[in-house]
């Protein structure tokens, strides 16, 4: 939805955009900025010690526990939450300037109608993080023409296409190498686990607005490869004869191409 919503705005003329990264968010956040954010919006004390005491419940290395002083855990169950409600006083702040904007937690991206307005987006952002605490990454944080693309929640995003960006897909091959490790033998579990991760990564990018039809059989082909070095220890030629895609389906394992995109949601 966050996506739709950045491809929606461009249609309505915002051919420039700040792509921005708040340098080192979860770690660096101050706990007193997210305790006045869940405070203006919770009044349940019990609710305000129970988040108070896991912002502050440390963190253990070899057995030994060191206090966390800012910052909230990275993957912990409300971090996002906790980085919505912290950035709260962001969104009033651009909203209250006329910018157009889309922010998931900490990834966000403002969108103008000129470049003019992009850079005073930018200036406008580093004074609200400096409030805050924070600070936009220097070498992650761009401003940029539409068309010439941007990377945004997994996504690489242009005025020609919308697809997954190269670390998305090099993630994708490292969770798959995990797994199909030549020296482990095929069997239900390896082909379970693989499924499960070309399930997820098909379900994320295989939209009604993205275009990776093309990267989906390339990677399907990639897979299969793996697949098979894993049955016979080695890697062949004659392997595709050895092993064939029905073979491969019998086993039960899926592609990324079988999973269908969402029909295009049409508005009046």
């Amino acid at each position: 939805m966050a996506v739709e919503r950045v491809i929606e705005l461009h249609r309505q003329g915002c051919n420039f955009v700040l792509d921005a990264d708040i340098k080192g968010f979860f770690d660096n956040i101050p706990h007193e900025v997210i305790m006045a954010g869940v405070a203006a919006e919770v009044a349940d004390g019990n609710i305000l010690r129970i988040i108070e005491r896991f912002l502050k419940a440390g963190v253990m290395e070899d057995g030994v526990r060191s206090p966390t002083l800012m910052g909230t855990p990275q993957g912990g169950v409300i971090s996002p939450l906790l980085a919505n409600i912290a950035l709260n006083s962001l969104d009033w702040q651009l909203d209250a300037a006329g910018y157009r904007f889309v922010r998931y937690a900490d990834d966000f991206v403002v969108l103008c109608e000129s470049e003019a307005k992009v850079k005073e987006a930018h200036e406008l952002v580093q004074r609200q993080l400096t409030q805050l605490g924070l600070a936009l990454s220097p070498e992650k944080t761009k401003q940029t023409p539409f068309r010439e693309g941007f990377t945004f929640l997994g996504f690489k995003i242009s005025s020609w296409s919308v697809s997954m960006r190269p670390k998305s897909v090099e993630k994708f091959k490292t969770k798959i190498r995990e797994i199909t490790v030549r020296h482990h033998n095929l069997d239900q579990e390896a082909i379970t686990k693989v499924n499960q991760v070309v399930r997820g990564t098909a379900n994320y990018f295989a939209t009604a607005f993205s275009d990776v039809h093309n990267l989906f059989r390339s990677l399907d082909g990639w897979l299969r490869m793996r697949i098979r070095c894993m049955k016979f220890k080695c890697k062949r030629r004659t392997d595709n004869l050895r092993l064939r895609r029905k073979h491969l389906r019998n086993l039960g394992l899926i592609s990324l191409s079988d999973i269908r995109p969402p029909p295009a949601v049409r508005t009046a």
